[in-house]
């Protein structure tokens, strides 16, 4: 028998590939909520996170007396990885493959809102003001990748198709790259973003990746370019980028991650006329959960046959290598 514990969110509905791993011969399906995690995991042999990014596991991790695998249902892992799971035998999986596309079309959407100046447009809209002006050619611009994973990669053949000159930065510094041509050292970023015009975060969390982008980072920025964050809140330091924004460092950006989740109602950013705030919707197109459950059922059946899995999360780097 293997016991598949599936760890829900209040409210969140389970798609009827999920539930239906429960009437097959040799499975047991045990649905729960964080309260409910700790009781639920002595006997468990695989748990998937359909609540994304819960750090219930943390706690009750000793409870796991047969756990072989963990799949987390989203792209990041940085809330589920803690040092015993870390030190474990405990297989890790996450959904790579599933947002790379929907991503990078929303970092298209940042950068062509920005490089069009539709923000102005819809301001004179709204008063009937006729404002013809000059807009920023895309192709020709530059943009530097932090994070050179599955989504990276893809913000990168996408902004390559439209004649944007891509250059990544990542773990370690390379030439010759498939996507990116050259990948700098991400911990060298701030010497190698002058001439840079779009600057993207789509980096994993890590003790390296945290607060990576700051004060230094921006201030090396050229006063026209522009940021986009759709990797991780933490890896920005907010108040760095309020300044940057606020005194004309840079010239704008697209945020739809943050420190703080919700956004505050009174915080800078959604007030500021420079920036696009979106709630952490990037990967989420119609269909998403959809494809989420049928990737995890798909593992679910390799992990059955005993075959081995597409990609594993390193679980020291915390993000899939």
């Amino acid at each position: 028998m293997t016991v598949l514990t599936l760890l829900n969110a209040p409210g969140t509905e389970i798609p009827d590939q999920l539930t239906d791993l429960g009437h097959r011969e040799g499975v047991e399906l045990r649905i729960v909520e964080a309260q409910d995690l700790g009781s639920a995991l002595p006997g468990t042999d695989v748990l998937l996170l359909w609540d994304f990014f819960s750090k219930a596991l943390r706690s009750e991790f000793d409870r796991a007396d047969s756990l072989k695998w963990i799949h987390a249902a989203a792209a990041g892992v940085d809330s589920l990885l803690f040092d015993e799971l870390s030190a474990s035998d405990v297989v890790v999986t996450n959904a790579r493959g599933i947002f790379d596309r929907p991503i990078a079309e929303f970092v298209l959407n940042y950068i062509l809102i920005h490089a069009k100046n539709s923000l102005g447009s819809l301001q004179d809209q709204k008063t009937s003001t006729w404002n013809r002006r000059s807009t920023k050619n895309l192709a020709g611009s530059h943009a530097m990748v932090v994070g050179t994973g599955s989504i990276g990669r893809e913000i990168a053949r996408v902004l390559s198709a439209l004649d944007v000159n891509v250059t990544g930065a990542g773990s370690r510094a390379r030439t010759g790259d498939a996507d990116f041509g050259t990948v700098i050292d991400s911990a060298q970023l701030s010497s190698h973003l002058s001439g840079v015009d779009w600057v993207i975060n789509i980096a994993p969390l890590t003790e390296k990746t945290r607060n990576l982008i700051d004060a230094e980072v921006f201030a090396a920025m050229d006063s026209d370019a522009y940021f986009v964050n759709v990797g991780r809140g933490e890896g920005v330091v907010t108040s760095d980028l309020v300044n940057a924004l606020e005194t004309g460092q840079i010239a704008g950006a697209g945020l739809d991650v943050f420190d703080e989740e919700p956004l505050p109602a009174d915080h800078p950013l959604w007030q500021a006329d420079n920036v696009i705030v979106t709630p952490h919707m990037s990967g989420d197109t119609d269909g998403w959960r959809m494809r989420l459950a049928n990737q995890f059922v798909d593992l679910f059946d390799k992990h059955m046959a005993g075959e081995a899995f597409p990609h594993t999360v390193d679980k020291a780097a915390g993000y899939v290598r």
